[in-house]
């Protein structure tokens, strides 16, 4: 922790309307508000957003120290308890021992072993997907926000609870999307109506939350049932390892509220995040042909003309990984982080306040001229070896970064991979015309606004 001193200047603040702060240019335009933070303060700065003042830091060793090297005294902010809600005490919201004793539990499911055991999956999913392209009228626009979002919800279906419940939670997808939309309004709003009151948003959120839970809880219910009739009985997906995951010391699994919790955050995060990374790397592509061809030479010679990716040939697909990096840089899903500061503490010469905010821009640091050359241009190269040495690590966040850094990191690049390989050795995406142009929607996460269409036409045909 660095050492509070009396003769600590006051960091700058954003001047901001009577009464309601910085709020209004925040939810108006949370990501131009940002990036004129940064051109204006070059380390941190003071706002008021929804009645509460934040620190907002604008550099990769201030992240570093908040996420990594003082962690410890930085906790989930306010804000998540907006998604413990549906969520719980998930790896994401929950905090301290807890935290820990559950992050130990649930690692192993995400262990390379296992990763190498969902890529034909991740494979068998997406050519689903590429079976239905091949069949789509090229001349007609297709809506890839909704193919995206359907194929990872797919996968982390069979990546969690095997293909033998496909049909169970293929309804959820909208639910989904009404939790996130209420998650949303609720992080922005001044007025929080409590959920006692069955307003028409608070009604359609239940509902949503009851749809999802109860598929969830039924499907938890089935396999502990199985488990006591055959013990020997076991899954090739992760809620089977969760399930039969014990702590070291004291033996004990987790709870039914446990599991459901967990089971709702890897579903909710391996389904919604992937899915904006995924739509926005096929509207980027769709513009740099250069780049596509690039790819495919990449995955001509890795996989040959008919070959699918397996775990090991994925991770020779180094551009291709390079393509994934970039896309996240100019687009990442978690688009900002916040934390709490437990007790007082410093931030170079600047005080941090005990119990006030700090929030961290992955969007913001992303974009920093400092880090990255031509910061608002696409370029893979950003992600050549010799480009990421002469970079801070905590340049590019967009898994968090610290202990808390996600869990399923490694799953969501690996099925990045594969999709995309897939699809682009196939495939020519094509935007609608020359002027199309896509706006960022920084929801939860950062989605595009409206649904994204495109037009794809199958090279193999041409």
């Amino acid at each position: 922790m660095q050492t509070l001193t009396s003769a600590s200047p006051a960091a700058p603040r954003h001047k901001g309307l009577p009464v309601v702060g910085n709020t209004w240019h925040f939810v108006r335009d949370p990501l131009g508000f940002l990036l004129r933070l940064r051109e204006k303060y070059p380390r941190l700065v003071k706002v008021k957003v929804v009645g509460r003042e934040i620190t907002v830091v604008l550099t990769a060793e201030d992240s570093k120290y908040v996420l990594q090297e003082n962690n410890r005294n930085y906790h989930k902010s306010e804000a998540y308890k907006i998604l413990a809600i549906f969520l719980g005490n998930g790896l994401l919201n929950s905090e301290g021992d807890f935290w820990r004793r559950q992050r130990k539990l649930a690692q192993p499911a995400f262990y390379k072993q296992r990763l190498a055991l969902m890529t034909d999956m991740m494979v068998h999913e997406t050519q689903v997907l590429m079976a239905e392209w091949t069949r789509h009228d090229p001349i007609r626009a297709r809506d890839i926000t909704t193919d995206m979002l359907g194929l990872t919800l797919n996968i982390v279906n069979k990546a969690l609870f095997s293909a033998d419940v496909g049909s169970r939670v293929a309804g959820i997808s909208g639910a989904l999307d009404d939790i996130m939309y209420y998650a949303d309004n609720a992080l922005k709003s001044f007025i929080h109506i409590p959920l006692k009151y069955p307003t028409p948003g608070n009604q359609r959120f239940l509902r949503a939350v009851e749809t999802v839970e109860t598929v969830v809880y039924d499907i938890i219910n089935n396999r502990r049932q199985e488990s006591t009739l055959n013990p020997e009985a076991r899954h090739d997906d992760l809620l089977d390892m969760l399930l039969h995951a014990r702590d070291e010391e004291t033996g004990e699994g987790m709870s039914d509220q446990q599991l459901r919790d967990e089971v709702m955050t890897i579903f909710m995060a391996g389904h919604e995040t992937t899915a904006n990374a995924l739509a926005w790397a096929l509207y980027v592509l769709a513009q740099h042909p250069e780049v596509v061809n690039k790819m495919r030479t990449e995955i001509q010679e890795v996989l040959g003309p008919q070959g699918v990716p397996t775990f090991n040939t994925a991770r020779q697909l180094s551009y291709t990984l390079q393509v994934v990096q970039e896309v996240m840089r100019l687009y990442p899903p978690a688009w900002m982080i916040g934390r709490k500061a437990l007790a007082a503490d410093q931030l170079g010469d600047y005080p941090v306040a005990e119990n006030s905010y700090v929030l961290i821009s992955p969007y913001v640091l992303h974009r920093h001229p400092d880090y990255w050359q031509e910061p608002d241009v696409f370029n893979p190269e950003h992600f050549a070896p010799e480009a990421v040495k002469t970079r801070p690590t905590y340049a590019y966040l967009p898994f968090g970064g610290g202990p808390r850094m996600c869990i399923g990191n490694n799953f969501a690049l690996l099925e990045m991979q594969v999709v995309l390989a897939l699809l682009v050795r196939d495939f020519d995406v094509q935007l609608l015309h020359s002027g199309q142009r896509v706006e960022q929607d920084p929801l939860v996460t950062l989605r595009t606004r409206g649904n994204l269409r495109l037009r794809i036409r199958s090279v193999r045909l041409s």
